[in-house]
């Protein structure tokens, strides 16, 4: 059988070869494409591929009709919406990711971004702490969780909304259990998104949950750019001159974002989240784990389409 590891944006060497010591040293090959300049080069190489292991990389209904022995696809990182699910049930493909992988690295720097956010950018004037100040994470996943973890270090008092997680856990972990978007948002100085892309969350952070943040209000995404309602968002902006906005995805109207509100809007360059060498080589290698434990044993334990 054969592996083939797809990223545009290429692994770490070290974590190539952590890759490669567990899908060789489990009989398999592994092919290698890199840095690729066309969807072309990803549908060749594809074709003969019967496990593949992807970054950013879109893999799509086209890319499934080439790949004809594919059997799994593992997305190393947590989010998996560069991935059409449906279309991998339909072809028989199972989708993973590696949720928890890339955890901490995101976490650290979305207190990279707010630190820099509270303290205006640098530029010389005088800002604020974040001892004693409110944190609301929108969904206490991985990343939230050690948003959580770090934030208690800060001294921050740390609440968080995820439906999907028990109240204990939250507890447990020293954090405030809240049951809806208004609360979280009217009662936080600062917000961390941390949900993922869905049709029900696209476009669901804008105007009027921004308008409930307290004075002062900074809201930081690490998440998806799709999340945010982007028109509400600069609405907002206008309206409140002491709100800010933080992000690792750039939206699609960042130039007019910034041009309107200079240093109150940040944006990396490009996703820089998971851009660490530790987590490219967590990610990685667990990746060529879970792709090596489906096609021996049929192992899917992190499946995340039907």
């Amino acid at each position: 059988m054969k592996v083939l590891v797809a990223t545009e944006k290429p692994f770490a060497a070290v974590a190539v070869n952590g890759i490669r010591e567990v899908v060789e040293g489990a009989g398999y090959e592994l092919e290698l494409l890199e840095k690729y300049g066309s969807k072309q080069e990803l549908l060749d190489a594809a074709a003969t591929a019967d496990g593949l292991i992807i970054r950013s990389d879109v893999v799509d209904a086209e890319v499934l009709d080439a790949a004809k022995n594919l059997k799994v696809v593992v997305r190393a990182g947590a989010g998996y919406d560069n991935v059409d699910l449906a279309a991998a049930t339909a072809h028989g493909v199972c989708v993973e990711n590696t949720p928890g992988q890339n955890s901490n690295a995101v976490a650290e720097l979305v207190f990279g971004m707010t630190v820099m956010a509270v303290r205006n950018m640098y530029d010389g004037t005088s800002g604020t702490e974040l001892k004693d100040k409110t944190l609301g994470i929108h969904a206490f996943g991985q990343v939230g969780r050690n948003v959580a973890r770090i934030a208690k270090g800060f001294d921050m008092q740390v609440s968080a909304l995820d439906p999907y997680c028990p109240d204990e856990v939250m507890t447990e972990a020293g954090v405030k259990p809240v049951h809806s978007v208004e609360e979280l948002y009217g009662d936080n100085k600062f917000v961390s998104l941390h949900i993922p892309a869905t049709a029900e969350t696209r476009g669901s952070v804008g105007y009027d949950l921004l308008m409930r943040m307290p004075k002062g209000g900074v809201l930081i995404n690490t998440a998806r750019k799709e999340v945010i309602d982007e028109a509400g968002l600069a609405k907002a902006l206008e309206e409140r001159p002491d709100l800010k906005y933080v992000a690792d995805v750039k939206p699609d109207s960042a130039e007019d974002l910034k041009a309107r509100f200079g240093s109150r809007v940040f944006f990396t360059p490009k996703k820089m989240g998971a851009q660490t060498s530790e987590a490219n080589i967590n990610a990685g290698i667990a990746a060529a784990r879970q792709t090596v434990a489906f096609l021996r044993d049929g192992v899917d334990r992190f499946r995340v389409n039907k």
